[in-house]
């Protein structure tokens, strides 16, 4: 990324930070699983990306490939995480109907996010999938404020309008890059001659001995049949 694209996304993670932060409080354990869930989502966006990119495979084609091993994954390892962090067993919990019918829709709201991850990340970059992520933010903001009538204070305010500012910044720098780099991958215009053009304006007249003996010049008549030619001409 150029510098202006890394100054745009700047300006963005300020006013998404100013505009969703709200109280600040750290502890270990909290920031172990921040920093593994930050180096998670990249390494698996990445390759999302790259795999896509090399295989030339459809959003559609990965996550049919992929999602019965993070299902695997997250059936193996979830519950155990879940005991480790809330000290509750997920298997002890009373499963009623509405609970299986919250998780269904839960189950099929993850699949449309998964679609969504993949479409985007394969058609543009993981970089834009986070602009497009803080976006939903900042909307998801908006949005709470209007129909739930959260709290909302002009500082939630002009974070999202930094937040905003800022996407607008890395669309018009990442447009402008795009632009440079197709214009540049131009090929130059061919500027070679076609045999018919190439040929002389002005061709030498050939006889009729050169014409009947296949020959087209006259220096490649033999020496006694050029000799007898020249007297012919010149009696």
């Amino acid at each position: 990324c150029s510098q202006s694209i890394k100054a745009s996304l700047m300006v963005l993670l300020l006013g998404v930070g100013i505009a969703s932060v709200t109280d600040l409080q750290l502890n270990l354990l909290g920031s172990i699983i921040a920093v593994l869930t930050i180096a998670a989502t990249c390494v698996c966006q990445i390759l999302t990306n790259q795999i896509q990119r090399r295989l030339k495979v459809s959003s559609t084609q990965l996550l049919y490939q992929s999602s019965l091993y993070q299902s695997a994954v997250l059936l193996i390892t979830g519950p155990f995480v879940d005991k480790l962090l809330t000290k509750k067993d997920v298997f002890a919990f009373e499963y009623t109907f509405e609970v299986v019918v919250f998780i269904l829709m839960s189950c099929g709201i993850a699949v449309s996010v998964n679609f969504s991850t993949f479409l985007v990340i394969g058609t543009t970059s993981p970089v834009t999938y986070q602009v497009l992520g803080h976006l939903k933010t900042c909307l998801i903001l908006s949005f709470g404020y209007v129909l739930l009538k959260d709290p909302f204070t002009l500082r939630n305010l002009a974070g999202i309008l930094i937040a905003i500012f800022g996407m607008g910044l890395y669309s018009f720098f990442s447009v402008s890059e795009s632009r440079k780099k197709t214009e540049g991958a131009t090929l130059p215009v061919n500027t070679q001659m076609s045999e018919k053009d190439s040929a002389p304006l002005l061709g030498t007249k050939t006889s009729p001995w050169q014409e009947s003996n296949g020959v087209e010049n006259f220096d490649d008549v033999p020496r006694t049949a050029k000799s007898a030619f020249s007297r012919q001409l010149n009696p």
